[in-house]
């Protein structure tokens, strides 16, 4: 049931974004990537989030599941996001989302992109566990980090 409804959830979201503004579709206020941390496979909630902020009018780049540190740094360095999103849907996801900001500290990218946790064990507490700037408890908590960070406005 919880597969059949993520394929659901996909093909509904295909069909709201033809409905989308094209002033939408064209104004971008930033960039964001986000990937479920490596050994992790649950995707359906960071598809939610990259559904949201896109249709909010963010550039998402979803790089799937089980991503490394090494390709996290490799799309950060291509994409240039300002906005990093580490998903993981089981606690066992705390250590890659570290070693993963860990690897984004070691090649110099830390400084200059806000990074974003989220999934259902997540909270505060294993943000600063794990080096993130915030916990985005769901899809709209994650547009509304991206909108403060890079001051975007309600109008």
């Amino acid at each position: 049931d919880l597969l059949m409804s993520g394929e659901i959830m996909q093909s509904v979201s295909e069909l709201i974004k033809r409905y989308i503004p094209l002033r939408v579709k064209e104004k971008k206020h930033g960039k964001v990537l986000i990937g479920t941390v490596e050994g992790d496979i649950h995707d359906i909630g960071k598809k939610i989030v990259a559904f949201m902020l896109e249709v909010n009018g963010f550039e998402v780049l979803d790089i799937g599941v089980d991503v490394p540190p090494e390709l996290f740094v490799e799309k950060v360095k291509e994409f240039k996001p300002q906005v990093v999103g580490l998903c993981g849907l089981l606690t066992l996801s705390f250590e890659p989302m570290k070693n993963t900001i860990e690897a984004l500290t070691n090649t110099g990218l830390r400084e200059r992109i806000k990074i974003m946790i989220g999934g259902s064990p997540t909270d505060e507490q294993v943000a600063k566990y794990v080096g993130a700037d915030a916990h985005g408890k769901d899809a709209n908590a994650a547009v509304n980090l991206c909108r403060r960070w890079m001051a975007v406005s309600d109008k």
